[in-house]
């Protein structure tokens, strides 16, 4: 398998013989939890006990591993220099000026409309538009700035946990704060937070943080955040029972389809519901991400 992380030969395909690394990163695509191609080879080839015994010895390596040289973060992983705060602050003005100018176009009426949108609505994913790009382009600074090889970058580029997106809004620009795909609408009666104007279709009065976690924000930048972070935890609140009984209901509905010796899918009458399993008869849990790697069952067959 390939993974997420690139060796000091710049190699993301792992190859593993006699128990020797030769290439390649062993990180969460290779052995972790659902994407973990590595550890379903070794499991598909050599069954469950030695795939057991492999994870027990990966452990028991990594403990000691970190009692030898320890693995922690630290507050100055996401320092970046001050020709770089002078980049982001560009950005962010540049940003800020071309939404004025939309914003200053829709007053006017000139605004071109999207078909089958309105103005407002348009208006609304232009401005979504621009601010997104502008906290992807903040980020690049960052990974272009920050220091290399620090724990926290280990972290992320492994898949241990985090994600560069998750430095950059600890170092420089969080970015804005949506709502169900939409930039936050709804608060007080024409206004998101008693701090704005009635009417402000400003960046910052509609959920833009310009703020970093390290530098901190403002109460209203604050208060953004906490908004979006009740509806994400709502929502996997809620998610997880709809889930399961939407699981339930369709275990259910399909329970009399088999795969018949024709390679057709049918039920119990004998209709055909397809004429090939998925579509191209492949079994994904043999796959690898719904491929089938030819040379490896042929170096299997060897």
């Amino acid at each position: 398998g390939r993974s997420k992380a690139v060796d000091k030969n710049g190699k993301d395909d792992v190859i593993i013989k006699d128990g020797k690394l030769i290439q390649g990163v062993i990180d969460k695509n290779t052995i972790g939890g659902e994407a973990g191609l590595m550890l379903r080879s070794i499991h598909k080839r050599y069954g469950e006990d030695k795939t057991i015994k492999i994870l027990g010895n990966i452990f028991r390596l990594g403990i000691k591993v970190l009692l030898k040289r320890g693995f922690t973060t630290d507050i100055v992983d996401s320092d970046i220099p001050e020709n770089a705060r002078i980049r982001i602050k560009e950005l962010l003005n540049k940003a800020e000026d071309d939404v004025n100018g939309l914003i200053n176009l829709y007053h006017q009426g000139k605004l071109e409309v999207f078909p089958g949108r309105t103005a407002k609505e348009t208006l609304e994913l232009k401005i979504l538009e621009i601010l997104n790009r502008v906290r992807n382009e903040t980020g690049k600074v960052v990974m272009e700035y920050s220091k290399k090889r620090t724990h926290s970058l280990i972290m992320a580029e492994s898949g241990a946990r985090g994600n560069n997106l998750n430095i950059a809004q600890m170092a420089a620009v969080i970015g804005q704060q949506a709502l169900r795909g939409k930039r936050i609408e709804k608060g007080y009666v024409g206004r998101t937070l008693s701090h704005f104007r009635r009417g402000d279709l400003s960046p910052e009065a509609h959920g833009f943080i310009s703020s970093g976690f390290k530098s901190g924000m403002s109460p209203f930048e604050f208060f953004f955040g906490a908004i979006t972070g009740r509806d994400s935890l709502m929502d996997t609140a809620l998610r997880t029972p709809k889930s399961g009984y939407l699981y339930r209901r369709l275990a259910n509905a399909m329970q009399d389809l088999r795969v018949e010796y024709d390679g057709t899918v049918r039920d119990a009458s004998g209709k055909i519901i397809q004429f090939s399993y998925g579509e191209d008869g492949i079994d994904v849990s043999k796959s690898e991400s719904g491929k089938i790697n030819v040379q490896s069952v042929m170096a299997g067959v060897r």
